[in-house]
């Protein structure tokens, strides 16, 4: 009995164990199916759809941009690329394909097979094997098109810009995104094919102008054969965009600067801050950064050219020489110390510190005013007036006026807000010493009272301040879209706290400039054009540089319409010699559209 019950009762733990072992293989199956369906079942739901589904993106149209008189100055133009879908290809039958191609196409093998290791590298759905084709490559294609089984022509939009160098600094250009603006912008709805906006107008109004993506769902099949479309929703094209450059005087500024090795124009509104014109040389073509093909001379000349043609010389600083003295001589008359009427002995040099400051003509003008000051230009009765009121209300004037800060053009992201130096500047080091050990001098008082070493402008910044004796003494805001902004509001043009005596000794000085002055060459034999005030200006390069040239005017004298900015770098001769001309065509341009009839 005994030994039977033994039997037993081992028989029965066997049959306890196996069914443990059952029941414990039947929970792990059911855990893990609830793990896969219920907890992970979204996941590989997912997984199983992006195996099954491919997403086919396409790019939005980007905005155009156009001129205030309805030019086109950025457009989109269509660009042919050759296509391979591996998927739809034999492998054994690719070499020959890729071969036919290169015949018909006349384009090295090699190319084609690295395009094509590369796209499969990177696992890409459609592979570009060549971009750009021309018209007749195209013809060729698609005569024998229904022959390359997987090859096929994509049409994809490219920017365009119709006048290539023309206001290059002021449009800018786009360029494809980097991974790491990707990473910043995805959220937004960037792809890694998009193209950004890099520099200038194309940069600022990024949002207004790049559109919105659209794209298609496809169904495929194990082998990714496309099976059916799961829905298309199209790309929302980008909005155009109005500037305020005029097409003519734009022309008219571009063709100014060819002889030139560098320099810039500037002319604007002086009510509204409205910019008519803005070149720069040397520029740049837009187009070199949408071309599929660069060559290594193109590169050089954008990247490595000593001349820097991607810096604007619109909106960088230099020494603005006399065109300053509207500076000096409000800071002058608004302390009360040298007054409108007073009169100042000139001289053939004066001494500050250890250096005898000369006056442009060696001689001296004998005893004079403002309004003579400025005609001749008069270096020493300026730096009577700069050191006698000090280096701290010169500061506090240049900051009126606009200098030592950004203007608030859209394109602001290129801008330098310039230099003014000061006192607190000098003690910190001038921003190559040592804290203290290079204080104010009386040589940087003279200088500054004429706007050289211790003063940087833009041209930009210079035209801004010449608006406010143009305009009734408002700052305004330059500007290239007017969109729905009210800019002679005061938001955007500020009353400037300056005595009308002193506005109208200084308006005044700048037209006997034109009138008599080193200026009377701007109306000379044209007596149709308006009446106008200037001021040249020949300023040292304190970069070591050859002299810059200046002019700036603003014109007609009673109720102004147009301030221009010409600046010539490195052009030794003068202002009235080089810079005059260049605003002289400018003016005759735009009188002869705006105000002969």
């Amino acid at each position: 009995m005994n030994l039977k019950h033994r039997k037993f009762n081992y028989k029965t733990n066997q049959s306890n164990i196996l069914l443990l072992l059952i029941i414990f293989l039947f929970s792990s199956i059911t855990g893990r199916l609830f793990w896969l369906q219920i907890i992970r079942g979204s996941f590989y739901r997912k997984l199983s759809d992006e195996n099954r589904i491919r997403l086919v993106s396409n790019p939005p149209i980007r905005g155009k941009i156009i001129s205030a008189n309805g030019r086109l100055l950025a457009d989109n133009k269509l660009r042919f690329n050759l296509i391979l879908q591996p998927h739809l290809v034999d492998k054994i039958k690719l070499p020959i394909l890729l071969s036919r191609l290169s015949n018909l196409l006349k384009v090295d093998l090699e190319d084609l097979e690295y395009s094509y290791k590369q796209g499969i590298l990177n696992n890409q759905f459609s592979i570009n094997l060549l971009y750009d084709l021309s018209n007749i490559q195209v013809l060729k294609f698609k005569e024998l098109a229904s022959t390359f089984v997987g090859a096929q022509i994509q049409t994809e939009s490219v920017r365009y810009y119709p006048n290539k160098n023309w206001a290059s600094h002021v449009l800018g250009y786009t360029q494809s995104i980097n991974l790491d603006e990707y990473r910043r912008l995805y959220k937004q709805g960037y792809k890694m094919n998009d193209v950004i906006g890099r520099i200038g107008l194309e940069a600022a109004f990024e949002k207004h102008l790049r559109g919105k993506w659209g794209g298609e769902m496809l169904e495929v099949n194990a082998s990714g054969k496309i099976q059916r479309s799961l829905g298309f929703e199209s790309p929302k094209a980008g909005n155009d965009l109005q500037v305020t450059l005029d097409f003519d005087l734009q022309n008219i500024a571009e063709d100014v600067l060819a002889d030139k090795v560098a320099g810039a124009i500037v002319a604007l509104d002086p009510n509204t801050g409205a910019i008519k014109a803005m070149a720069s040389k040397p520029g740049f073509d837009p187009n070199f950064f949408t071309r599929s093909l660069r060559t290594e001379k193109e590169y050089k000349e954008i990247f490595l050219s000593n001349n820097s043609p991607l810096f604007s010389r619109a909106l960088n600083a230099y020494d603005p020489g006399s065109t300053w003295k509207i500076v000096t001589g409000m800071a002058g008359m608004e302390t009360g110390k040298f007054p409108p009427n007073i009169i100042l002995k000139t001289a053939s040099c004066i001494k500050y510190g250890g250096h005898c400051f000369p006056e442009h003509n060696r001689k001296g003008w004998g005893a004079i005013g403002y309004e003579d000051a400025f005609r001749v230009s008069s270096n020493t009765f300026f730096y009577q007036v700069g050191v006698g009121v000090g280096i701290d209300e010169l500061y506090k004037v240049a900051i009126q006026l606009g200098f030592n800060k950004h203007t608030g053009v859209e394109i602001g992201a290129e801008e330098s807000k310039g230099f003014v130096g000061n006192k607190e500047w000098a003690s910190r080091g001038r921003g190559w010493g040592r804290p203290g050990s290079t204080p104010w001098i009386p040589e940087d008082i003279a200088s500054a009272s004429i706007g050289q070493a211790v003063v940087q402008v833009t041209p930009l910044q210079l035209a801004r301040a010449y608006a406010v004796f143009a305009n009734g003494g408002y700052l305004i805001t330059p500007h290239f879209v007017d969109g729905d902004i009210d800019w002679m509001s005061s938001r955007y043009r500020t009353k400037v706290d300056i005595k009308a005596s002193t506005l109208e000794t200084i308006r005044e000085g700048l037209r006997r400039v034109v009138d008599s002055g080193t200026g009377r060459n701007l109306t000379w034999n044209l007596p149709t054009l308006p009446p106008a005030a200037g001021k040249t200006g020949t300023a040292e390069d304190s970069t070591g540089g050859q002299d810059h040239a200046w002019f700036a005017c603003f014109a007609p004298f009673e109720s102004s319409e147009i301030v221009i900015v010409a600046f010539a770098q490195n052009t030794p001769g003068g202002g009235s010699v080089h810079a005059l001309p260049m605003a002289q065509k400018i003016l005759q341009k735009w009188h002869e559209k705006y105000t002969s009839n």
